[in-house]
């Protein structure tokens, strides 16, 4: 909090008529990191039991992240598309606060909450510059079983 000196300029002594202090804290709950960042990275991973918001700088380095559990959403209804939505806003919020405007999205994995997440995040006017489909395919899979002998 810093302190301002209003001074009156009618008189030729310039007396302080009073001090007013400034709130300069940011919104409760939001914690704004020290550095500008302008435009990052977005990886969501969608599985069937959960999904995974991370926003990121260009470099990788984490800035904020949030999960459908983390929000308080248990067991079957961590994996909807609802609990989704919800993991993509709180992140969009934040980034809206450190004064986001371009981000990259990469999502990775099949399930139900990849389109929510991102559709969320949308609604905080951060320009989404491409979306990238990272989940990883099996080439050959795993070994299959011995046939019976009978």
């Amino acid at each position: 909090m810093g302190k301002v000196k209003i001074i009156n300029k009618e008189e030729e002594a310039k007396t302080v008529v009073e001090e007013a202090t400034l709130d300069t804290a940011p919104k409760a709950g939001i914690k704004v990191p020290k550095k500008k960042v302008v435009a990052g990275t977005l990886h969501v991973e969608a599985t069937f039991n959960n999904t995974k918001v991370v926003l990121s700088d260009k470099e990788g380095n984490t800035l904020f992240w949030t999960s459908a559990g983390s929000l308080g959403f248990k067991g079957a209804k961590k994996g909807t598309p609802f609990a989704a939505s919800k993991a993509g806003s709180v992140v969009g919020e934040k980034a809206k606060a450190l004064g986001i405007k371009e981000v990259d999205v990469k999502v990775k994995g099949v399930g139900s909450g990849r389109e929510p997440t991102i559709r969320a995040f949308m609604a905080y006017d951060i320009e989404i510059s491409g979306v990238r489909d990272m989940t990883p395919v099996p080439h050959n899979g795993p070994k299959p079983k011995k046939p019976r002998r009978v």
